[in-house]
């Protein structure tokens, strides 16, 4: 079952730490976000296989903009 990980603020991709392919554990920071001056940390909902990454870093992101796929 696919999982979607989705921004939880609007901010800017600073770190984007996956390539689809990859295998993450449940936990594995996948991205980071600037907002509001701090960054905040994405963290993988489960373990899987990185199906697609949506964003790079540099990008701006609205809330609940979908940024990565794990199957």
């Amino acid at each position: 079952m696919a999982e979607e990980i989705r921004a939880p603020m609007a901010g800017k991709i600073l770190q984007v730490n996956i390539s689809a392919g990859d295998k993450v554990q449940e936990d594995d920071e996948l991205f980071v976000i600037e907002a509001m001056k701090m960054e905040n940390p994405i963290y993988a909902p489960i373990s899987g296989t990185v199906k697609e990454v949506k964003v790079k870093e540099g990008d701006k992101v609205e809330e609940d903009d979908l940024l990565a796929i794990i199957e």
